[in-house]
């Protein structure tokens, strides 16, 4: 039971009972083993009404289908958002979205791990709306230390507002990747050692957000929202956290250590992953087709001083 205690020891009674509930379903109704539940809970689909909270909107989010969905709405009075109940330091995070459809132009639905604070940390997904016919923009960011300016962007390779796709964020110690259906489509290194700040040392929520932004979202803020097409619907499910989970009375993590710890402490897969040859080979495809801006070669927005960190291998 070591590797069990680690990775529930600061999780309470009466919440590990509601989780084993809900992993039981994801089982399917396999009781045959009671370990295998605690082994395989970070691996199923979390429940919004256990693991999340609706932090603002009013009535415009709303959690459904048993706790499985939730939609965000934004009008012109206000958008939406929500956030996990957890902190974690470390783990991989997904989540499966359904774009606005139609005339998305000025929104910004988004997903993202966050800390707190001037000197925050943060890695982000947000999804630009466009016209009719136009292509969202996935914009990805990574802050540390309250600094950012690390974006990409990409176009997407199918159409993200008729049906589901899977958005993920792998977050250890050595790297962050950015995925969507487990394709790779970015990656962030830890380059410490040429100066360059990494999240590593502040524990971070998830984060889901549904708002205007029509002054910098479409086309640079050309493009306004279009309020007769409000409300506007983003719809999240399968919320999956296979990650540490931070107690900031203990100052300890679910998967053993204080902050700062090595995540190769605890063996699951995310916590020294990186990409393989095929994983390699998605990430080049995906750049060299859909990538439309990246920091790195914008040698214009930093005096014609590239970032140190891109100097070294995009892997």
């Amino acid at each position: 039971m070591g590797k069990e205690k680690r990775l529930w020891g600061t999780i309470g009674v009466a919440e590990m009972s509601a989780k084993v509930i809900n992993y039981y379903k994801c089982l399917k109704g396999n009781r045959n083993d009671v370990l295998a539940v605690f082994l395989l809970c970070t691996a199923c689909a979390d429940n919004f009404y256990q693991d999340a909270t609706v932090t603002w909107g009013d009535q415009r989010a709303h959690i459904q289908e048993g706790g499985r969905l939730l939609t965000l709405s934004l009008d012109k009075i206000s958008g939406s958002g929500f956030q996990s109940k957890s902190e974690f330091l470390f783990g991989r995070f997904d989540m499966q979205l359904k774009l606005i459809p139609g005339n998305s132009a000025g929104t910004v639905t988004t997903f993202y791990l966050s800390s707190q604070g001037a000197g925050h940390d943060e890695i982000d997904f947000e999804f630009l709306g466009n016209s009719s016919g136009q292509p969202y923009t996935v914009h990805t960011n990574v802050y540390s230390q309250g600094k950012g300016n690390k974006e990409q962007q990409f176009h997407l390779w199918f159409d993200p507002t008729t049906s589901f796709h899977t958005y993920s964020i792998i977050w250890n110690a050595q790297r962050i990747i950015f995925l969507v259906d487990n394709i790779p489509i970015r990656v962030y290194n830890n380059h410490e050692a040429l100066g360059v700040a990494f999240p590593k040392n502040q524990a971070m929520r998830v984060y889901a957000s549904l708002w205007n932004a029509d002054d910098w979202a479409t086309q640079g803020g050309r493009v306004k929202t279009d309020w007769s097409m409000a409300p506007f619907t983003a719809s999240y499910r399968n919320f999956n956290t296979n990650a540490c989970v931070w107690s900031a009375a203990s100052s300890t993590s679910s998967c053993g250590g204080s902050k700062s710890t090595d995540s190769a402490n605890n063996d699951q897969t995310w916590q020294t992953q990186e990409l393989d040859a095929n994983g390699r080979n998605r990430l080049r495809w995906v750049q060299q087709k859909y990538m439309t801006y990246n920091y790195c070669t914008d040698a214009q927005r930093f005096n014609q001083v590239i970032p140190p960190e891109c100097k070294r291998s995009r892997f």
